[in-house]
């Protein structure tokens, strides 16, 4: 029968052992497995994993989106204004075995002092091609875009991925010369661009302003031009009337014609007219003497 303490032992030792050879990654790790100092398995995912005891070692490491925001740095724009640029940037890990080899083990502080240089090589050489009044005025995010592709290049030698870069800040120059030098610039800009559009504005009432008297002496045109047919008819109408009435009693119509010239010319009440005796004015005034 065997010693009851020696069975204690060798289940103490197996699950020792047992314990050992078995590691757990969490959701927001990946892991890699070194036989002495050598990778052998990498980017393990979540889960439980095992190992050879005491020849294997496991190094685990953070994928979740990391952070780099270092101190604000002094950069040179294209007409050589000196401007200070705050950023920060977004990263995660990659390649995982490229990483540990890189940066001292995986060490996510040597990884930052690495990635840094880069970060900031790109964004000079970008500031550098720009005037300070388009660094200040440009979108951010387009400026972003344009670092990604060059950092990258050179963060994949450290086994990183870099998402994003975003600018915090862009102080303008102390010396209050050049800031005020660029902000009349600024004003100049904005005050071209008003008086553009107060020109347009302009214009475009002289247009409206012409088209509506052109449109006006059409309609009085066409106004006149109805009324002159409208009289003429009128005219018309009257000669056929007069022409009817003359044809059914000329005497009368003479008789009332006139009547007409008298009134007409005695109108004022003040007209002294001196005729011949045998005036045809003075035709039917005489009749009623006879």
């Amino acid at each position: 029968m065997r010693n009851p303490s020696i069975l204690i032992f060798s289940g103490a030792a197996a699950l020792i052992l047992l314990l050992s050879s078995v590691f757990i990654v969490n959701e927001s790790q990946t892991a890699i497995v070194l036989n002495l100092g050598k990778v052998v398995r990498s980017d393990l995912k979540p889960g439980l994993h095992f190992k050879v005891p005491m020849v294997e070692q496991v190094r685990k490491f953070d994928r979740r989106l990391l952070t780099l925001d270092d101190s604000p740095e002094r950069y040179l724009t294209a007409e050589k204004k000196d401007v200070e640029v705050d950023f920060f940037v977004k990263w995660r890990i990659k390649d995982v075995t490229a990483f540990y080899r890189a940066t001292s083990g995986g060490d996510e502080e040597a990884a930052a002092m690495r990635l840094t240089p880069i970060v900031k090589n790109a964004l000079r050489n970008d500031i550098n091609q720009v005037t300070l009044q388009k660094l200040v005025s440009s979108e951010r995010t387009e400026l972003a875009q344009r670092l990604l592709k060059p950092i990258n290049l050179g963060a994949a030698t450290l086994g990183i991925e870099v998402l994003d870069i975003r600018i915090k800040r862009i102080n303008f120059p102390k010396n209050a010369d050049i800031r005020d030098r660029v902000l009349e610039r600024m004003r100049s800009e904005r005050k071209q661009v008003a008086n553009a559009m107060k020109a347009e504005g302009f214009a475009e009432s002289e247009r409206i302003r012409a088209e509506a008297d052109r449109q006006r002496v059409v309609l009085l045109a066409d106004a006149q031009r109805e009324s002159q047919k409208v009289r003429g008819q009128g005219d018309a109408e009257v000669a056929r009337i007069s022409a009817a009435a003359y044809s059914q009693d000329a005497e009368f119509y003479a008789f009332y014609r006139s009547l007409e010239a008298y009134k007409a010319a005695l109108a004022d009440g003040k007209t002294t007219m001196v005729l011949d005796p045998d005036s045809e004015l003075l035709k039917y005034m005489g009749a009623g003497k006879r």
